[in-house]
């Protein structure tokens, strides 16, 4: 039999210039220079997401800010963190890398890929692209400026009742409601605050927040002292809907990211995370037992998790579908009894059972005890007086807002609070349960009489400032 030679030596020479068209290629692509790190599009991020917890102008361990390329030359007790183009000679990056990472010193370390952003970045000069407009710092000694009041997203009295926290931007503002003294004003790096509440014997302030696909942050306040105790970054997003639990141990709090999470309050250790919901997680408590974390969502569901596990227990509301018509807001737990008022999106409070007494059938809605009438709009905020026996609700139809007062066990009854406007965002019931404070959309503080609705007096969220008007030049005669 003959062979031809022929098809051998065709696919010797193809692959043999294949191969020698591809060796070189690949010699060649070593050889390339590594591309342009942006530090304000690649390394800033990393450094806001995992390390400005610890090291921003309102905390500085080590005394050492990572907020601005000057100030990452500049160092702090450890001495310069950046030596651009040099690598090798830079803090910052012997501590973020290696195997056991000094830094950061709580939660997980930098991925390989981040490591090798900062680090070529410092290798390429650690330019700094930063826009001349963003060089602006919102510090204690810097405080926003408002010429207009701030869109309130958050309110809670003191268990004493003589304050008032009032989310701002890039702060919280604590309000003594007799007047007598300017706000306190606890400033920290996000710009969105989300929620804030008063640990049960009022001593510390938690704040969740963040900025948007950036990071979400849980600060922690010493509020007699404005002091911050605690500010973690746990997220790529914002967080929301924070709680305390019965002995003020333990905060709750839901995020953009779709889980819940618990903290210890005086580490901020996460204790337990849960991960089924689908969408972000608006609102969350604890149970009357403090064993259970209730939380609801945009996903259109409340669910029932086991503090000590993060077990998912149990969907509190129907799973049939449309048996909601929208995703939930806000939840929070009546204080004598194992149950939970949550609002939403379509616009109408309802009461639930917190643990299901029968087997769950699709298409029941056992739990369900009572809802309420409708507001216009979707429902934005919700606090229970200490009795359990009111609650009020605030709602926003997008260019107008009402906000009203129910009583719980008679959902016949209840109070609308007249000359309200603008989207209500933020409700709380003073713990006396003679006063409720609405605010919103126009920044305005109404402190509203629980009995009749009536506003009894209002006052802007934050000092104003007023901005002169530029002189216009006119013409001669």
């Amino acid at each position: 039999m003959r062979f031809s030679l022929l098809p051998a030596v065709v696919l010797t020479l193809f692959f043999g210039v294949m191969a020698g068209d591809y060796l070189p290629a690949v010699a060649q692509d070593e050889k390339r220079p590594e591309k342009v790190v942006s530090y304000y599009r690649s390394v800033r991020p990393i450094l806001q997401r995992k390390c400005s917890g610890c090291h921003f102008p309102g905390k500085l361990e080590g005394k050492f800010s990572v907020l601005s390329v000057t100030e990452l030359i500049k160092g702090g007790d450890a001495g310069t963190a950046v030596v651009p183009g040099k690598p090798d000679e830079s803090k910052l990056v012997h501590y973020i890398s290696g195997d056991d990472p000094k830094m950061p010193l709580s939660g997980d370390a930098l991925s390989a890929e981040a490591v090798h952003t900062i680090r070529t970045w410092i290798a390429q000069g650690a330019t700094d692209d930063s826009p001349p407009d963003v060089g602006a710092r919102i510090t204690a000694e810097s405080p926003p400026v408002y010429s207009t009041p701030p869109v309130v997203t958050s309110m809670d009295y003191s268990p004493d009742g003589k304050l008032l926290a009032v989310s701002g931007y890039h702060e919280v503002l604590i309000h003594t409601l007799d007047g007598s003294v300017p706000p306190k004003r606890l400033i920290g790096r996000s710009q969105r605050i989300e929620s804030l509440s008063f640990s049960p014997n009022g001593q510390i302030l938690a704040v969740a927040g963040g900025t948007p696909a950036l990071f979400g942050e849980l600060q922690l306040w010493n509020v007699a002292e404005v002091k911050l105790l605690h500010s973690t970054t746990l997220a790529l997003d914002t967080l929301f809907g924070l709680s305390f639990n019965g002995d003020g141990t333990l905060v709750v709090f839901g995020a953009a990211d779709n889980r819940v999470r618990v903290v210890k309050v005086d580490t901020a250790e996460v204790t337990m995370r849960m991960d089924a919901h689908s969408d972000w997680v608006q609102g969350t408590t604890f149970s009357l037992a403090n064993d259970h974390v209730i939380s609801v969502s945009r996903d259109m569901s409340m669910k029932l998790t086991i503090v000590s596990t993060g077990q998912f227990v149990d969907n509190i509301t129907s799973i049939t579908p449309g048996a909601l018509k929208g995703g939930l807001v806000d939840v929070i737990r009546h204080p004598t009894r194992e149950e939970v008022l949550a609002v939403g999106s379509d616009g109408e409070p309802r009461l639930y059972k917190i643990f299901r007494e029968k087997a769950r059938q699709i298409g029941d809605d056992f739990n369900l005890i009572r809802a309420y009438s409708k507001l216009p709009g979707r429902l934005c905020d919700l606090d229970l007086s200490p009795s359990g026996n009111k609650f009020v609700v605030g709602s926003s139809t997008a260019t107008s807002g009402a906000a009203r007062i129910y009583m719980t066990e008679d959902p016949a009854k209840f109070v609308d609070i007249p000359d309200v406007t603008a989207p209500v965002f933020a409700v709380s019931f003073r713990p006396d349960e003679m006063q409720v404070a609405v605010s919103g959309f126009d920044g305005i503080i109404k402190l509203c009489n629980a009995e009749t609705g009536a506003v009894e007096k209002s006052f802007p969220a934050a000092p104003l400032t007023v901005v002169p008007t530029p002189a216009v030049a006119t013409a001669g005669p």
